[in-house]
């Protein structure tokens, strides 16, 4: 069969999955004709406030905004702190979450995850810092947004690199957000800090010449849509329409306007981290 006959039909299919995700939307949220969700706003690029506009940007807003375009619904953002997300979603305040959040499996008992990009915790320091490799951060104060599931990972990654041999533990930082742990840093309160691999090119982008990374991502995990266990429906829906847009091409189009290419998944995945 030619080429662009299978990309028509590969494309056809894909719109019939999506008018098949469209209809399959919960009621509520088809007769409110809105999706509520919580965003924090604060981790660029995946989502944060455009300085000059000040209107939300970033991957995950381009996403929702896609999938809700076909679903037939608008979107009504509201910004809470990264800690209150998942309480957002239990207390039904959103309809589900897209912002940043790992799918982690300690976190798969309150919800379920349709992972949609690979990610990885990353050490970067400022560009004039002694550090040349990840070991020598044992001993240093390592910053990280405290409620995501960094802390930890310093945590773990200490214990194998740094005690493992014979070297001091490096010491986690809790900040409360992305933002304030790059301006701790920039201040010399901390020596280094984690943040997801995806976030780095921009903010490296933004303040050229300030950051350098270290060694290569020390994790390996997904982002994750987060929706209710109890709403299958709507992970049935979202996902056939996350499906629908790797097929013909616009979730590519989305990841490729971020640059972030490398982080695309084939197709979408549930519950997929072990970790």
């Amino acid at each position: 069969m030619p080429t662009q006959v299978c990309l028509v039909l590969a494309i056809l299919t894909a719109l019939a999955a999506g008018r098949a995700a469209a209809a399959g939307l919960p009621e509520e949220i088809r007769q409110r004709g809105t999706l509520r969700l919580s965003v924090n706003a604060t981790y660029a690029p995946m989502e944060y406030r455009d300085p000059e506009t000040n209107t939300l940007k970033g991957l995950d807003i381009d996403l929702a905004t896609e999938m809700a375009k076909r679903l037939g619904v608008a979107i009504a953002w509201s910004e809470v702190p990264f800690a209150e997300l998942i309480l957002s979603l239990q207390s039904g305040r959103a309809d589900f979450v897209i912002s940043g959040i790992s799918d982690r499996a300690s976190r798969h008992d309150k919800a379920d995850f349709i992972d949609y990009l690979t990610t990885g915790a990353q050490f970067f320091v400022l560009a004039g810092s002694p550090a040349a490799t990840e070991a020598d951060l044992c001993g240093k104060r390592i910053g990280t947004t405290r409620s995501t599931s960094f802390p930890a990972q310093i945590e773990d990654w200490s214990k194998a690199a740094c005690v493992g041999a014979g070297k001091p533990p490096a010491i986690v930082a809790p900040g409360e957000n992305s933002i304030d742990v790059r301006n701790q840093l920039k201040q010399g309160r901390i020596d280094a800090a984690v943040q997801g691999s995806e976030t780095l090119p921009y903010a490296q982008g933004l303040e050229a010449g300030r950051y350098r990374v270290l060694g290569s991502p020390f994790t390996k995990g997904y982002q994750g849509i987060m929706v209710r266990k109890e709403d299958a429906a709507l992970r049935e829906t979202l996902t056939a329409t996350l499906r629908a847009m790797i097929a013909d091409g616009s979730y590519g189009t989305i990841l490729a306007r971020y640059g972030l290419s490398a982080n695309a998944v084939p197709e979408p995945l549930l519950n997929a981290s072990d970790q």
